[in-house]
């Protein structure tokens, strides 16, 4: 399908990475559906992607959610991409951090991302056709210190990803993790502290990281060309991320299992 084609829905749609991934992609030609919970922030995107539609929402209402993938679905059609990238980070010792911290990250980050492609596997592998994609972190492949919950549902994304990829790989649906390194956005200036509040400041290396809108433009091209694990870092991350690189011929081999009748036989086995 080329991307003129395309009707793109992308969660955290409202800054930062979400953003540059929806101005991108209407750039290209694509139709935008935006999702977050800020209504005046979307429509401030939306006034940069031509034809769009505004979902507002919160990622952890379930409620809310299956309305919007309704509302998705028919607005052309079909959602030919998925984008799930809503989420957010924290900056607190786990020997500091409170509990309710690890449950609200990886409510956010992990259990709600899983929630919205719940929300849309069933139409895409119904049409045969379809793109998923996560937006991880470097912390999704190397645990970095005051980050514990953000790396534990990182990585948990990245696993939920991969196994679906292999789920769906008979039925024309692609999977693709980004990791992104810095990137400059608000990611730090929004982090969870060990209480829960807001840091309310940056980091220098965010600050001075990656433009959104050459990372969106990398993570754009690197799907187009079906690449399955796209690490968009720089410098200490890119090479962090690189060690951790699952080999290609490992997600074929796990793909083989499936086109072999791995997943019959398990229920068949009950």
């Amino acid at each position: 399908m080329s991307e003129n084609a395309q009707t793109v829905w992308i969660t955290g749609g409202s800054s930062g990475i979400g953003a540059a991934l929806a101005r991108d992609w209407a750039a290209r030609g694509a139709n935008i559906i935006l999702s977050g919970r800020d209504r005046e922030r979307l429509e401030a995107v939306a006034a940069d992607c031509g034809e769009c539609l505004i979902l507002p929402f919160d990622v952890r209402d379930d409620a809310a959610l299956a309305d919007a993938a309704a509302q998705a679905i028919a607005w052309k059609g079909g959602v030919d991409v998925a984008v799930a990238n809503a989420g957010i980070s924290q900056r607190s010792q786990a020997l500091k951090t409170d509990m309710q911290v690890y449950r609200d990250i990886i409510e956010i980050d992990l259990t709600a991302q899983i929630a919205f492609t719940q929300s849309l596997i069933g139409h895409m592998a119904e049409r045969g056709s379809g793109s998923l994609l996560f937006i991880s972190s470097i912390a999704g492949k190397v645990g970095v210190p005051m980050r514990t919950a953000y790396s534990a549902a990182k990585f948990g994304l990245a696993g939920y990803a991969d196994a679906l990829r292999a789920e769906l790989s008979q039925k024309g649906v692609s999977v693709h993790v980004i990791y992104p390194g810095s990137i400059a956005t608000d990611v730090a200036r929004n982090a969870l502290t060990s209480d829960g509040t807001k840091r309310g400041r940056s980091d220098r290396v965010i600050d001075e990281g990656i433009q959104p809108a050459d990372a969106a433009k990398t993570m754009i091209d690197a799907v187009s060309k079906g690449e399955r694990e796209i690490i968009v870092a720089e410098g200490m991350e890119l090479g962090m991320g690189e060690m951790r690189r699952t080999p290609d011929a490992l997600f074929d081999q796990v793909a083989e299992m499936v086109a072999q009748g791995y997943i019959e036989k398990m229920e068949a086995a009950g």
